[in-house]
């Protein structure tokens, strides 16, 4: 964001923070910038309008109410093809909001989907085989192109050919093709089962036991500001690794004390998950503001002959992030209170993946996404581009799995035609 700003609004007049940014690792960078405070003070020195906007309004007020296209989508006439990519790194949520809200109008069924195994905008250029180290099989892209975004046109710019033949479309991961819908998210086939957080970093399907007086029914660890988990392996590096970090292996934050992980034990047959995967977190903080992160990840068996270097590899499915100011309204934050058990929703934007028999399903939990997320104090404070130093405090997380405060994730799974 920081750097979105300045590029759109630099003078002469303003320091360039991507010309002194370190470039063998912007981590490092960015956690001795301190608060967001210090942007002005030392760079951008109020003559960055962007930047400005972004911390007068952190809320959803009237500023960025006046902006929001979504009232203009009910009047779109035009035939609609909606492009996204599983890892788009900038702008995932973008299409699929935008197809949901003109499916709401598109009484001339014009409103079509796509979702490809893509990075943003890798759809629109080379052969779309792999991202990153992940090999999807075939030319994906390339197959859009030419099978899906050519007969597009064809037939509502010139008349020819037929009109698309499905309402959505999707690239089914994991098992590599194509699968066809007749609604996004997918309502046939499909039941909602919960992958419930257990013991002993054990995921299920099957709820957890009572826990006895003496056990603890939670998972605890120490978020700390002044050493956030970074987003990807360190060193991150300016400029490079930015369009494939979503597929990369998360096996580099294992030995973090300040990441929580469940995984299943191997599977026994596939899992197929397709739709909208909601997380839901029982979760207690000592702080009185508090971010949670939470990853749905595919993890491939430690011996792949198919493919050696994915042996054990760990490729996230699904990330996001709620921030505990915003659990109940995004217009009017509110502190937390220590040592409550809240519960956060956290809805990821939409998947279709195969969970293969010998894969393990494993969650992550987290507190810091450093620094794709900014780091929260801790401390709630009515504005945090404004906080201080001295706001930045440790906080205890507790991730509670037991009872009536069971977390669980909740999959839409195909099941089989009878």
């Amino acid at each position: 964001m920081l750097e979105y700003a300045y590029r759109m609004e630099s003078s002469k007049e303003v320091a360039d923070p991507s010309a002194i940014i370190d470039r063998d690792d912007t981590y490092d960078w960015y956690l001795n910038l301190g608060p967001l405070a210090n942007v002005n003070r030392q760079y951008f020195r109020e003559k960055i309008p962007t930047w400005n906007d972004f911390a007068t309004h952190p809320d959803y007020d009237a500023f960025w109410k006046r902006q929001a296209f979504a009232p203009w989508l009910t009047r779109v006439t035009a035939p609609t093809l909606n492009v996204a990519g599983w890892w788009d790194q900038e702008d995932f949520y973008g299409p699929l909001k935008i197809y949901d809200l003109l499916e709401r109008h598109d009484s001339a069924h014009e409103n079509f989907l796509v979702v490809g195994p893509w990075n943003h905008g890798g759809w629109s250029s080379g052969e779309g085989r792999k991202l990153g180290r992940v090999d999807f099989g075939s030319a994906t892209a390339a197959y859009y192109r030419e099978k899906i975004l050519a007969p597009f046109f064809a037939y509502y710019l010139k008349g020819k050919g037929r009109p698309p033949v499905s309402e959505a479309l999707t690239f089914r991961t994991g098992v590599n093709e194509w699968v066809r819908h007749d609604a996004w998210p997918p309502t046939r086939n499909l039941v909602y089962r919960r992958l419930y957080l257990r013991s002993e970093g054990k995921l299920s399907f099957d709820p957890p036991p009572a826990a006895p007086a003496t056990a603890p029914a939670f998972d605890s660890y120490v978020s700390d500001p002044a050493s956030p988990v970074p987003y990807r392996q360190r060193p991150i590096r300016l400029g490079v690794g930015w369009t494939t970090w979503l597929v990369e292996d998360q096996r580099f934050v294992h030995r973090r004390p300040d990441v929580l992980a469940w995984s299943t034990d191997p599977l026994t047959s596939d899992v197929t998950v397709s739709g909208k995967i909601v997380a839901n977190l029982f979760a207690s903080t000592t702080g009185t503001d508090s971010d949670w992160i939470v990853k749905l990840i595919d993890v491939y068996p430690e011996k792949y002959p198919t493919d050696p270097e994915m042996g054990g590899y760990q490729l996230m499915i699904a990330g996001d992030v709620t921030r505990g100011r915003y659990r109940r309204s995004i217009e009017k934050p509110e502190p937390l209170v220590p040592g409550a058990v809240q519960r956060y929703e956290i809805a990821f934007a939409g998947n279709d993946h195969v969970f293969r028999a010998g894969h393990r399903i494993m969650v992550q939990v987290q507190s810091t996404w450093f620094p794709v997320i900014d780091r929260n104090p801790q401390r709630f404070v009515p504005n945090i581009f404004q906080a201080q130093e001295s706001d930045f405090q440790r906080a205890t997380q507790r991730v509670f799995r037991s009872g009536q405060q069971a977390s669980y994730i909740a999959v839409p799974v195909e099941v089989a035609l009878r």
